[in-house]
């Protein structure tokens, strides 16, 4: 019988056997369940392909094992054996299942088969947000799965108990896949608001007619006056200044400044109602990025061990250096070594004045584009710009970004994207992201697993694409300074292309180096191997690495040269990044090992090991 490769829908049914799962279309569902129910959705990743039409025969077929494959065939270096439904390549411990246009690789760890899919060969990450659709193990193993390389937790919501549960289940998700996964807290920021109104439907405000914000809490609002308990705005803002009330739905102009209040015409008018957000585009506000409840959510995080921090409502540099010295103090206080990395969220138009958008990205560790509030402040057709002026300022200076806000907003309550959306995330791509987002689609959707899955078929899509295989070509980075990691790394990427290295290999401690290979965009992996459990979380945000904690190699000798060597081929062969023995890996560390910053030695290295190596390694 012909089985059609568009057919194939790949499961792993328990720990050590694979299965082929043929199915027609009326029986694509129960495939894809079963997979489901067999703990694993590695080959799944890719998406299941629609069988044909016409092949109303189709039948489960179940193959041997890789295991078996493995072990028939350990005396000869490489091999191809024909089986049903793709071909296995093989070597002494691991495998490739080829299964129509699609490669998986197979690697055999006591006994267990694992296929690594699709979702473990992106370069581009993703973060997802957990919410109520999204807070048990299931659900945020299935979203791991599925794609997510860092889970958000949106401190604008929920109490600190929540968040902690949350934290605990993806770290038994992380021991459970042996894969370091980042964890971000997101603070809340200011919320500036108006006050509340004698009527509770609220009031509707004309074109043109004249609304005073005042600081008059004593009395409700009506149609001509609301409280604005922030005398900041009032300070900040001058005659021709605008405010937006309610994201954007309606635009007053200041016209008049006294004592305590605004007199501003109504340019776009609407329906305001009690608490509704103000906007301040044309203003710098004197008050601090962080309240008073941002206080208690910073300490509670650095207490609990996050590993990213994302601070809202970013000004100017001041506001990175203040959450810096917070971050400091705590850890001196309690004797605390590695801190969390900041992530600056720019949703503010004031970020693009002056230089001041290119020194926080200097001070903090990444950045957030945070495109809901940015494109309330600023007009829509400049949004797009925008997202480019800062994802070429963070390439430029080596630091992971984040595209954010409403990539796939109708899948909140759609299966599917709308085409556009489709578009926007594969343009966050095209530019150059480190990683994108999901909000709501994740947190508070119907489809949360299904919005995973879509950005991570983006993703794959685009990076197949020859035009985007010819920008990483074309990205040629210039050292940024004369310290050896930069030369070194430049030199890695070259050797890398020149031989067709499987990956480039960073021993990291802080990560520095494994972060200047990611800026350099090699176009194959980068494995990251420290000995720092929040580094190797910390880079999980970062572009093409994939990293891996060093002491869990009990039997080597972290100050013997050629013991990690070996130990880098050990954890690559375990990653799936090599399945052949004669498959290269370019080696970049410092020694003496553990050393921050002294990255000294480039190797290249052939995967099989030790017994394999010139004596000269």
């Amino acid at each position: 019988m012909k089985f059609p490769t568009s057919a194939v829908v790949l499961a792993i049914l328990g720990s050590s056997s694979l299965a082929l799962a043929f199915a027609p279309k009326q029986h694509a569902g129960a495939a894809y369940n079963t997979a489901l129910q067999g703990g694993y959705l590695d080959a799944l990743m890719g998406g299941a392909a629609v069988p044909d039409d016409n092949d109303d025969n189709a039948e489960l077929v179940t193959p041997p094992t890789a295991a078996a494959y493995l072990e028939s065939l350990s005396s000869s270096s490489s091999s191809a054996v024909p089986r049903r439904g793709g071909i296995a390549t093989t070597t002494s411990s691991s495998s490739t299942l080829a299964v129509g246009s699609q490669h998986y690789a197979v690697t055999v760890q006591d006994g267990h088969d694992k296929i690594l899919s699709p979702r473990f060969r992106k370069k581009t990450k993703q973060l997802a947000t957990l919410g109520p659709a999204s807070c048990d193990f299931d659900m945020i193993e299935k979203l791991f799965l599925a794609g997510a390389d860092v889970f958000r937790l949106n401190f604008s919501h929920g109490e600190h108990a929540q968040k902690l549960d949350l934290l605990t289940i993806i770290r038994a998700v992380e021991a459970k896949h042996d894969h370091p996964i980042a964890v971000l807290g997101d603070l809340q920021g200011p919320k500036l608001r108006v006050g509340q109104f004698a009527n509770p439907a609220g009031e509707v405000l004309t074109k043109d007619q004249t609304f005073r914000l005042d600081l008059d809490a004593t009395t409700l609002g009506t149609q001509h006056r609301v409280l604005l308990p922030h005398p900041e705005i009032i300070a900040a803002s001058d005659i021709g200044h605008v405010l937006l009330i309610d994201d954007g739905k309606m635009k007053l102009r200041v016209t008049g400044k006294g004592p305590g209040y605004l007199d501003c015409t109504v340019e776009v008018p609407g329906l305001i109602k009690d608490k509704k957000g103000v906007n301040t585009p044309d203003s710098i506000l004197e008050i601090s990025c962080l309240t008073p409840k941002d206080r208690e959510d910073l300490e509670y995080m650095l207490n609990i061990g996050v590993d990213w921090i994302a601070l809202s409502f970013v000004q100017r540099p001041d506001d990175i250096v203040e959450i810096q010295r917070l971050i400091l103090e705590h850890n001196v206080k309690n004797g605390v070594a590695h801190r969390p990395h900041v992530m600056a969220k720019i949703e503010k138009p004031s970020c693009f004045e002056h230089d001041y958008l290119e020194r926080i990205v200097d001070l903090c560790d990444g950045i957030m584009v945070a495109r809901g509030d940015l494109g309330v402040e600023c007009a829509p057709e400049d949004v797009p710009i925008l997202q480019k002026q800062i994802i070429d300022e963070c390439r430029e200076q080596g630091k992971p970004v984040v595209v954010a806000t409403q990539m796939l907003e109708s899948m909140i309550e759609s299966p599917t994207p709308t085409r556009a959306e489709a578009s926007d995330v594969a343009t966050a791509i095209y530019d150059g992201a480190d990683a994108i987002m999901l909000s709501a689609e994740s947190a508070a959707g119907d489809f949360p697993e299904e919005s995973v899955l879509m950005q991570q078929r983006i993703i794959n899509r685009v990076e197949g694409d020859p035009h985007y295989d010819r920008y990483l070509q074309s990205f040629e980075p210039a050292l940024q300074d004369s310290h050896s990691a930069s030369a070194i790394i430049v030199a890695a990427r070259q050797i890398a292309r020149t031989v067709h290295a499987k990956a480039i290999v960073s021993f990291t401690c802080g990560g520095t180096t494994a972060l200047k290979a990611s800026q350099s965009r090699p176009g194959i992996p980068i494995l990251a191997i420290s000995p720092i459990h929040k580094t190797t979380r910390q880079l999980s945000l970062s572009w093409g690495i994939y990293s891996d904690f060093a002491t869990d190699h009990v039997d080597y000798d972290p100050d013997n040269f050629r013991d990690m060597l070996r130990a880098c081929c050990e954890i690559a062969n375990k990653k799936g990044l090599v399945n052949d023995p004669n498959d290269l890996l370019v080696v970049t560390a410092g020694f003496p090992f553990g050393t921050p910053g002294a990255s000294n030695i480039i190797r290249v290295i052939p995967a099989a090991g030790p017994s394999h190596w010139d004596a000269s390694l």
